[in-house]
């Protein structure tokens, strides 16, 4: 240090300890007085109905002059949350990391660079507490007035704001989860809790009551009775609690969907006037969806997650701050409120046989899924670790794990979208394609809340009036997975039995019912609702809207429901796996096994009919055309929906975008606001020639399926070697007739003949790798 400045920094130094002692001073009064000494464990017991000090600081480092480096005085606030911060080479710039540049353009804000990851090293000590470490109140019973903590979709204990802002009341903390299946499933038919969905909550519930009671407390089950009236909803759950436990405070995590808030907001302006604070964390999405404006943007390309990430980039919210971890322990009340055994919910409620016996249909569903908090970060982990090196190229796979599987865990908040986005970002591989996906769970929440008759009304007014079919027996076949297509068979069954599948086969599915069953998209949504883990109200509709040809952003494609199984199964494993009936055909038929020779089918066995069902439909070709002709008929006919300039479909505004796009040149009709969307040029195109077949349309959107360039390229290769192979063994079989015939000729005995034999290349998997025998000794 240089000279001039040594007296300058003295006088600091003496300035802020002068400082810091009157602060000690100040804390250890309040905390001594009519305190009983501290119990061993080092951890202080509050006076029984009394109240800490509201305003008492969290963080003693904030109240100190940061230039100082001399000892801080050893202080015990109630709730201390310290920060570790990964130290970096003087004068050294960290790097644009890929989580940097996904926050920078969903507007979340920047990272602190001292909080970044290093190696994925550093990302698991945080998990142990290396990053911040939060300790609570002690769990000994304390007569204060208790905090009400709401649980609702976030069953978790690390980065649980909610949570962690229980503690910084420094009271006793109630946790409490009220079921209310009225207020869950909203004004239509959204199907928010199917059955899977139900199983699930009901194991997540039991695991996190489990993990509550580890830290010294416990979840209180209530339950919301049936009517819809006043009387027995969770506002009139929690008046009575506040009444019974004498709780001045209640904290929740917020949900997005818009009969919820509109709840949320109900009981916020209830409790408030009874004079009880009511207050919200943001969670559950990585950005606010009620917060995202287009300001700036505008509405060209709403619908896509391009579009959104611009908005969120232009019209930036808060910081996305560090992940928190759980909690030591949890501070008990004296005396806890009366609740129900988790079984009184009715969530998982098996059907009975008429002989008294139990349909256990959940029981492959228990094999398939760990439904713990440790559960979520297990997989995140496993992924991060091997699936997510093949995500961006291999993610379409149904026969491999490439996928992370962790969308339930998201759905019911075991696992926050903070904390994934920080793991990933510490992994070593850090795809873009796998963060992208938070950023269109996002979006699917954006949409909700601009469109919240979504899960049931079509946004495109033309396509309210298609032609579907009625066929009962057709979307019964789809829905059990006996339609005779063996990929969407195999993926309907898969969904049944672990009430899961990857996004690629729900794609492929729901293709499969809409562009050739001509089945209506409210089938399918209310099908997903139902028989997944990972049911979620939002990402479900917009996908099923977008599907159906109505939604904001159509799919500019169409799976095949044979084809496409060369993207995703190949080889057959998938079939195999789920449609067992089919597993020895060869892997060119067993996609189509109505092409198998008769000879073929009785050595595998299969009989149609009975061993394996019948095509539902025969001619896929002339399906596909009927859905696009009628498509091109409620577009002529509802004329005044589609743009004259462009041929894009009009959508009438939301007033939420209204109030954002006045004067920016849209298209009115009567009084509403048409705005011109992404409409599929197959659209545009047929309406030209309504009548005109599928294949006749230059835009045909079909997906024949496709493998990966590199697969592509070995086949080729192993063709060509085998091929130069073949062309030499007809030589040297040249060279040996002649060879006998001069022999015989000559009266010469004969040679021996080669015992090779014709064999497979060790790497293909093809037909055409035979190599004949003799004519080359090794493939290496």
């Amino acid at each position: 240090m240089p000279p001039s400045a040594a007296p300058g920094a003295a006088e600091s130094r003496a300035m802020t300890e002068d400082d810091e002692l009157e602060v000690a001073l100040a804390l250890s009064l309040l905390e001594v007085k009519d305190c009983p000494p501290s119990s061993p464990s080092g951890s202080e017991s509050l006076p029984p109905g009394e109240r800490p000090t509201q305003g008492r600081s969290l963080d003693l480092k904030k109240q100190t002059n940061p230039e100082v480096s001399s000892p801080q005085p050893t202080l015990k606030p109630q709730l201390q949350v310290t920060d570790r911060t990964v130290s970096r080479p003087p004068g050294s710039v960290p790097k644009q990391s890929a989580v940097g540049e996904i926050n920078q353009k969903m507007g979340i804000g920047d990272l602190d660079p001292a909080e970044e990851h290093k190696q994925p090293k550093k990302r698991r000590q945080r998990r142990r507490g290396a990053q911040r470490q939060i300790v609570g109140l002690p769990p000994s019973p304390s007569a204060a007035p208790p905090v009400l903590l709401w649980f609702r979709r976030d069953l978790r204990l690390c980065d649980n704001p909610a949570l962690i802002g229980s503690l910084e009341v420094g009271v006793p903390v109630v946790p409490i989860f009220i079921w209310s299946p009225e207020e869950e499933e909203g004004p239509g038919t959204t199907v928010a809790m199917g059955g899977a969905c139900k199983y699930w909550l009901h194991q997540a519930l039991s695991c996190f009551s489990a993990s509550l009671e580890r830290i010294g407390s416990h979840l209180v089950f209530l339950k919301a009775t049936a009517g819809g009236s006043q009387a027995g909803s969770s506002l009139s759950i929690l008046k009575d609690l506040v009444k019974e436990t004498g709780a001045r405070t209640v904290l929740a995590n917020g949900v997005y969907e818009p009969w919820l808030k509109e709840r949320d907001d109900d009981v916020l302006t209830a409790l408030r006037k009874d004079g009880v604070d009511f207050k919200m964390f943001h969670s559950y999405c990585l950005r606010d969806p009620y917060s995202v404006s287009t300001e700036g943007v505008g509405l060209r390309g709403i619908g896509s997650v391009s579009h959104f990430m611009s908005c969120c980039q232009q019209n930036p919210g808060p910081a996305l701050g560090v992940p928190l971890d759980s909690p030591a322990s949890l501070p008990s009340p004296a005396h806890w409120p009366e609740g129900l055994p988790l079984d009184a919910l009715g969530l998982a409620r098996m059907p009975k046989r008429k002989d008294g016996t139990t349909i256990d249909w959940a029981a492959n569903i228990r094999k398939s899924w760990e439904f713990t908090e440790e559960g979520a970060h297990a997989r995140l982990e496993a992924f991060l670790h091997d699936g997510v090196y093949r995500y961006d190229k291999e993610s379409g796979r149904a026969d491999a794990p490439n996928t992370s599987c962790l969308s339930p865990y998201l759905h019911f908040g075991q696992l926050s979208p903070r904390w994934l986005l920080w793991d990933a970002k510490g992994a070593r591989c850090r795809p873009l394609k796998f963060q992208r996906k938070l950023a269109w769970r996002d979006l699917a929440y954006w949409q909700l809340t601009l469109f919240p008759d979504l899960p049931w009304e079509s946004l495109r007014p033309p396509y309210k009036a298609l032609r579907w079919s009625s066929d009962r027996g057709h979307l019964k076949a789809w829905q059990r997975g006996r339609t005779g297509f063996p990929l969407v068979d195999a993926a309907m069954r898969q969904l049944w039995l672990t009430g899961w599948m990857n996004n690629y086969m729900r794609h492929v599915v729901a293709s499969f019912l809409i562009a050739y069953l001509h089945l209506p998209w409210q089938e399918g949504y209310r099908w997903f609702q139902d028989t997944l883990v990972d049911a979620d109200v939002a990402i479900d509709a917009m996908m099923w809207q977008n599907g159906g040809m109505c939604g904001l952003d159509h799919w500019n494609f169409v799976m095949h429901p044979v084809d496409a199984a060369m993207t995703c199964d190949p080889c057959g494993s998938y079939v195999r796996k789920w449609c067992p009936e089919l597993s020895d055909l060869s892997d060119e038929l067993i996609h189509k096994p109505w092409k198998c020779p008769a000879f073929m089918l009785r050595r595998a066995g299969v009989v149609f009919g009975q061993t394996y069902p019948e095509r539902i439909i025969t001619d896929l070709e002339e399906r596909r055309t009927q859905s696009l002709q009628d498509v091109a008929k409620v577009r002529k006919e509802f004329g005044q929906y589609v743009d004259k300039r462009s041929g894009c479909d009009l959508v009438p505004l939301p007033p939420r975008l209204v109030s954002e796009a006045l004067d920016r040149g849209l298209v009115t009709a009567g009084k509403q606001f048409l705005l011109p969307v992404i409409t599929r040029m197959e659209f545009k195109h047929q309406l030209e020639d309504p009548d005109a077949d599928a294949a006749s349309n230059p835009y045909n959107a079909v997906l024949k399926g496709y493998v990966s360039r590199k697969r592509d390229e070995t086949i080729a290769f192993l063709n060509e070697r085998d091929f130069t192979a073949s062309v030499m063994h007809e030589g040297a079989q040249r060279r040996e007739r002649l060879e006998r015939d001069y022999r015989r000729m000559e009266g010469l005995p004969q040679p021996a003949a080669p015992r090779g034999r014709a064999r497979r290349t060790p790497t293909a998997k093809d037909r055409f790798s035979i190599v004949p025998g003799g004519a080359v000794s090794s493939l290496r």
